[in-house]
């Protein structure tokens, strides 16, 4: 039997895996950016793509499912709006490795130094 705490831990890897396999396409990602600071009909989201309309749908529902965007309807009226929270937290789980790219980074100020050093 799992202990609560391993399955709080799947759930939080399966929340982070939804976010970034939302975040993984390009269409996406210019919705939520479209959707930055404004709520907007499924059908203004759609106009400047060159896709279908059921296909835009099809991508608002992954981001439905990953929690980056929440729909009000009104009868068969859905407005869209972003939920920035879980960006948030994809973005706290790459910081983790911010240490690691800093370290490659102080290593290599480190080599270029004492590849100028040794310049005739």
């Amino acid at each position: 039997m799992k202990l609560v705490a391993e399955i709080q831990q799947d759930s939080d890897a399966e929340a982070l895996d939804a976010v970034f396999f939302a975040l993984s396409d390009p269409v996406r990602r210019a919705i939520l950016e479209r959707l930055d600071g404004q709520a907007l009909l499924v059908s203004e989201i759609a106009a400047p793509f060159g896709i279908s309309l059921q296909a835009v749908s099809r991508h608002i529902q992954v981001l439905v499912r990953a929690g980056l965007v929440t729909q009000a309807r009104t009868g068969r009226i859905s407005r869209c709006s972003l939920d920035a929270e879980p960006l948030s937290e994809a973005a706290a789980w790459i910081n983790r490795y911010a240490k690691y790219w800093q370290g490659q980074f102080e290593t290599l100020a480190q080599h270029l130094i004492r590849i100028e050093k040794e310049k005739p």
